[in-house]
């Protein structure tokens, strides 16, 4: 049974930044570039037909497309860290999707993820690195951001259990409008313009 969760794609330059931050940290598994992503909504091992509901239901989110910014790093468990991920900078766009998700999976019965929402995007698993190795690991990467970029769309992914994460399937995907309305609406406007020109 494959393991569901929704999630944002990093687009190919900021998976390069990303990838540069792998190395130098002792007991890191770094996670492969082609797996980075930002997951919005955790939802486990469901049955075929309540994956389903939950893509039916997600077909009914039209948020508008939105920039990111990943910025600034940090580690899950202080004393015991266990991972190391990239944050993303504050985004009200980001957090309205979320909640949408959220709301939505709760309705159709899938309890409530007991942790805060925090948006990152993982760059590895540890396996016992000392705090003060992370420590120094975080302090020397503490300025990093990348350029920001466009979120066009969400997913449902799905993982199988493997080590070190991934590898994750796209099984399903909901464009975010905006983009591609307003380029549109430009293209028939400028169209207008020349008919009336003549």
């Amino acid at each position: 049974m494959p393991r569901l969760f929704t999630a944002l794609e990093i687009p190919r330059d900021a998976a390069l930044s990303l990838s540069l931050l792998r190395g130098g940290l002792p007991g890191a598994r770094w996670i492969d570039v082609e797996n980075y992503h930002m997951t919005l909504r955790f939802i486990g091992d469901v049955e075929g037909h309540v994956a389903d509901e939950i893509a039916n239901a997600l077909d009914r989110v039209h948020r508008p497309s939105f920039s990111l910014t990943l910025s600034g790093v940090g580690a899950f468990g202080q004393k015991k860290p266990h991972a190391v991920w990239a944050g993303v900078s504050a985004s009200p766009d980001l957090s309205a999707l979320q909640a949408e998700i959220e709301r939505i999976c709760q309705r159709l019965g899938i309890p409530a993820d007991p942790r805060k929402f925090m948006p990152h995007v993982t760059l590895a698993r540890l396996r016992n690195s000392s705090p003060l190795d992370v420590a120094q690991y975080l302090s020397a990467r503490g300025n990093f951001s990348t350029l920001p970029f466009r979120v066009g769309r969400f997913v449902l992914m799905s993982s199988r259990d493997s080590v070190g994460g991934g590898p994750y399937i796209v099984e399903e995907a909901w464009p975010l409008s905006g983009v591609d309305a307003r380029a549109s609406s430009r293209v028939a406007s400028a169209s207008d313009v020349s008919r009336i020109m003549r």
